[in-house]
């Protein structure tokens, strides 16, 4: 079967061990980012199963009407990049596994690396040293703070442990649900959204992003922060209304943000507002990015292709396609 596989930036797959269950398949893989629709008919016009590295790349309709030999696409995770209705009437399967219950701790560590990393300054100490200064600043300790979880799942609560062990105090809001989750796991939840949003020292972002949480986070509620907290989202942008944290942070309220995740990714060579700011630490969407990670993604993935190339397909999102796929090659 062809197999592309689309973003795999440093040409990292092949070099993991669970690259080993495509042998046998014809895999071409790019290195580069393109989202040109031309460009990418191009690229995938001969492939029958396409591998997508989260959602580094959309797949939408005026693409996927133009590949007539795609079969499956293969992923890891939520899929809003993707067209699934259009998936589905070309008969085009999509497997993805959700790993409910499988904790990404590549990305809660990253989280806990961006809270100490943007409490104690350390870009910023770090430039003064090789600038030839000496301190720059005094930073803050996180022991006694406010930790604020927004979103009670499998990150989340990782986090939260990490909380636990610096000495802070952590405080959850969620959903109803998500809220009742939290008190059953003895957790302390707030008495409202607004007073999460007053409490916090550190509030880190932990949801998927869906319709309903589409800018859940307004700026109403940044408003309402500490002019010396933090927020920090390494989930997904647009759960905060679009541009609201760029306005909050410079009216002051929060104070300083780490974010990991933008609404447009890659960021062009324009930049963007936030790279501008000096209250704001800003990583390129590495949260997911560890050799660990990818092999535990990467094998759900390939698992993916090899069971649809045995006539069993696995986590499939759209099953209506199962009942008029497109035939095999």
């Amino acid at each position: 079967m062809k197999v592309t596989i689309l973003d795999d930036y440093h040409d990292t797959l092949r070099t993991l061990p669970c690259f080993a269950k495509l042998n046998g398949h014809d895999v071409t893989i790019w290195n580069d980012h393109l989202q040109d629709v031309d460009g990418l008919v191009d690229r995938l016009e001969e492939t029958e199963a396409l591998v997508l590295i989260r959602e580094r790349t959309n797949i939408r309709t005026p693409l996927l009407e133009r590949l007539p030999k795609l079969r499956l696409i293969s992923q890891r995770s939520v899929y809003p990049h993707i067209d699934i209705n259009t998936c589905t009437r070309l008969g085009i399967i999509v497997s993805s596994n959700q790993h409910a219950d499988t904790p990404s701790h590549a990305t809660a560590e990253l989280t806990w690396g961006l809270v100490l990393t943007a409490l104690r300054e350390i870009p910023q100490q770090m430039a003064s040293l090789k600038a030839g200064n000496w301190q720059t600043n005094v930073g803050r300790s996180v022991r006694g703070k406010t930790l604020g979880i927004y979103g009670w799942g499998r990150i989340g609560k990782v986090v939260a442990s990490y909380g636990d062990t610096f000495g802070m105090n952590v405080l959850v809001w969620a959903s109803e649900a998500g809220r009742e989750r939290a008190r059953t796991d003895g957790r302390i939840t707030a008495v409202s959204k607004g007073a999460f949003f007053e409490r916090c020292d550190v509030l880190s972002l932990h949801m998927r992003l869906y319709d309903s949480t589409r800018a859940i986070i307004t700026a109403a509620d940044l408003a309402c922060m500490k002019p010396t907290s933090l927020l920090v989202n390494t989930s997904r942008a647009p759960l905060i209304e679009s541009r609201a944290l760029e306005a909050a942070l410079l009216a002051g309220r929060p104070g300083m943000a780490a974010v990991d995740v933008y609404e447009e990714e890659p960021i062009t060579k324009d930049g963007h507002p936030l790279l501008r700011m000096p209250n704001v630490i800003c990583t390129p969407h590495i949260g997911y990015v560890t050799r660990e990670e990818y092999e535990l993604q990467f094998t759900d993935i390939f698992d993916q292709i090899k069971a649809y190339a045995g006539g069993n397909p696995i986590n499939v999102v759209n099953p209506d396609v199962l009942a008029k796929p497109r035939p095999r090659l």
